[in-house]
């Protein structure tokens, strides 16, 4: 992998992207559809592939934000339990989303700062 630096943590772009376009708790979506969405958004290394983000999804379903509801291979089909909520983190300066049964601790691991 290279030195690249996204502009906005990998964890908050795939929370933005849910927040967006999947935020609800009847949708299925996939780790492959969000992962496309961050490459074509070019906040990525444009070396990665999907099993790269693999732990951010895996921290997603940890978390208790989603569930995994499938997978085959390398793809992730996943549920939301709740919808998520649009927050601002004062500690790192970036909007953050989270579930509204999740912990008000803000998702970017460099800060992990109350909300």
């Amino acid at each position: 992998m290279s030195d690249f630096t996204p502009t906005i943590p990998i964890a908050l772009q795939i929370r933005k992207i849910i927040f967006e376009k999947f935020n609800d708790i009847d949708t299925k979506f996939t780790n492959d559809e969000i992962f496309e969405i961050i490459k074509t958004n070019g906040d990525v290394d444009s070396s990665w592939i999907i099993d790269d983000a693999e732990s951010y999804f895996m921290a997603i379903c940890n978390s208790g934000l989603a569930r995994n509801i499938a997978q085959n291979f390398t793809t992730i089909w996943m549920k939301l339990f709740d919808p998520l909520e649009k927050f601002h983190c004062n500690a790192c300066n970036f909007d953050v989303y989270l579930g509204t049964s999740e912990e008000r601790v803000c998702p970017n691991s460099s800060c992990s700062s109350s909300i």
